[in-house]
């Protein structure tokens, strides 16, 4: 007989969209622990700009995978994917359900379809080589270049990403397979987890553009400023640099900006990368999307979720 498939119920989404609240939510109505699937939260005393729940938005729920690297430490989707099997398979071993809660699409689809990464070889006189030429000729070029070898690829990334764009290059120069072939390969063996995923979204963009710009608000009022001063000041400050929440506020502590012109540009990044997660999530047909301006309290869109997810088991019986 085959093995049953550990259930999870995952809560998916753009910053700002209740994704924490729901999440808890689900957690007491199914007697289930909650585990994080963001890749900024994973890091300890940022807890400010990446959201992290407060001990009261927990509510009693355990919450996994937060704040337990330090900023200094390599982290890769590889060892996330690795830690939350982990902590999935105790949690099931003691009898109780997931629910899987995060926007960071890379983590949520690497961990919910069973990635295999490539053991992480890297060539340092190739990727030297990479970074000198994007120095000098441009991050474009190598975006082209890649293009021609991995077009599927080169798609997939934005010209920003320079590290990504580097490492599939990387991949395609040590191992003579595109990473779109790798992708494919890492993805033969079966999934353990039989996933229900929710995403919330809105119908009307302004609704959820006015919940991050008020989510902003109340970061700065939470001390934001200190938070992001710490960072910049520390040795340790190289991740908390590409941090959204800290970075734009950069150029406010060197005296180049306002306060104000550094907050609306953070406010306006904050907006552009939630755009970014519902792209990454909208690619994946299994995920129901649920738009939170069609209700009027939390336990209507509560009752409409869990609809969602009792109507997936009944088919799945």
């Amino acid at each position: 007989m085959a093995e049953s498939k550990i259930p999870i119920i995952a809560v998916v989404g753009p910053t700002a969209s209740g994704k924490t609240s729901l999440a808890v939510e689900l957690c007491k109505r199914y007697g289930a622990e909650a585990v994080s699937c963001d890749s900024m939260q994973i890091y300890k005393g940022m807890d400010i700009a990446t959201a992290k729940p407060t001990e009261n938005e927990m509510q009693g729920i355990p919450h996994h995978l937060i704040g337990f690297v330090s900023p200094d430490e390599p982290f890769s989707v590889a060892k996330y994917c690795e830690l939350a099997k982990d902590v999935i398979s105790d949690i099931n071993r003691r009898g109780k359900k997931t629910v899987l809660v995060g926007g960071t699409g890379l983590y949520y689809s690497s961990l919910t379809d069973n990635v295999e990464f490539l053991p992480d070889e890297t060539d340092f006189e190739y990727r030297e080589h990479l970074k000198k030429r994007a120095e000098t000729e441009g991050v474009q070029v190598l975006l082209d270049e890649l293009r021609s070898v991995d077009p599927e690829a080169a798609a997939s990334l934005h010209i920003n990403n320079a590290g990504r764009i580097m490492r599939a290059l990387e991949i395609y120069h040590t191992t003579g397979k595109t990473k779109t072939m790798q992708n494919e390969l890492s993805r033969k063996t079966p999934t353990p987890f039989s996933t229900v995923a929710i995403c919330l979204d809105a119908r009307d963009r302004q609704f959820l553009y006015d919940r991050i710009n008020r989510r902003v608000d109340i970061m700065l009022e939470s001390g934001l400023l200190d938070e992001a001063k710490k960072f910049f000041e520390s040795p340790l400050g190289s991740t908390a640099r590409q941090a959204i929440g800290y970075k734009e506020l950069d150029p406010y502590f060197k005296g180049e900006k306002s306060l104000e012109e550094c907050i609306e540009n953070l406010k306006m990044q904050t907006r552009r990368y939630a755009k970014r997660q519902l792209t990454w999530f909208r690619r994946d047909e299994r995920i129901n999307f649920i738009y939170i301006d069609d209700y009027s309290s939390g336990e209507e869109l509560l009752d409409a979720v869990c609809e969602i997810i009792e109507r997936s088991a009944d088919n799945e019986e």
